[in-house]
């Protein structure tokens, strides 16, 4: 099974003035219908997915020019991390049977190793912020964009299967339904 599939395409880019500027409409979700809010998030995650991946990188960039020590050191902790983890449990067989037989305790463990080793490194704020920062702005435009109709047909393109993106998959693999986007 490949993780990632071959035919994978990048979304286009959207212009500024439907992302951000005079033809973007904006409004408050309406948060008694949790269901058509999840709908708006992911039809705008999907559709606006190259404009949030230059954002997001734009910001973690400008993060890392106020403080690229503290940066650098907590993403290199985060790998370690993970690469220990990696390790652990291809290496040592009780290990991998604890990650078969404890799936939530070992994501927590991972996090936790992780957070010690940036906390370590004097990094988990810069660090945080850099990665976090820009999710949560995406979330909140991602929920307060209204759609239009060239964001509605992609949604429904890319709930055919027609078309695999990296926002896609992603969502795909969090297990959020594309069929039942409204």
């Amino acid at each position: 099974m490949d993780l990632v599939p071959r035919d994978i395409q990048i979304a286009p880019l959207r212009k500024l003035d439907d992302f951000l500027l005079e033809s973007a409409r904006f409004q408050l979700p309406d948060f008694k219908n949790l269901e058509k809010v999840n709908s708006r998030v992911t039809a705008n995650l999907l559709y606006y997915q190259t404009n949030y991946f230059i954002a997001m990188t734009v910001i973690f960039v400008i993060i890392g020019l106020f403080a690229p020590g503290k940066l650098v050191f907590g993403c290199l902790a985060s790998a370690l991390a993970i690469a220990l983890f990696i390790y652990l449990a291809n290496q040592k067989p009780a290990v991998n049977a604890f990650k078969t037989d404890h799936p939530v305790m070992t994501i927590i463990g991972v996090f936790g190793l992780g957070y010690l080793f940036v906390y370590l490194f004097s990094c988990a704020t810069v660090f945080l912020l850099a990665t976090l920062f820009p999710m949560l702005l995406m979330f909140i435009h991602a929920s307060l964009r209204l759609r239009n109709l060239k964001n509605k047909i992609n949604e429904k393109i890319d709930a055919l299967g027609i078309k695999k993106t990296p926002m896609g998959l992603v969502l795909d693999f969090i297990g959020q339904e594309f069929d039942k986007l409204e």
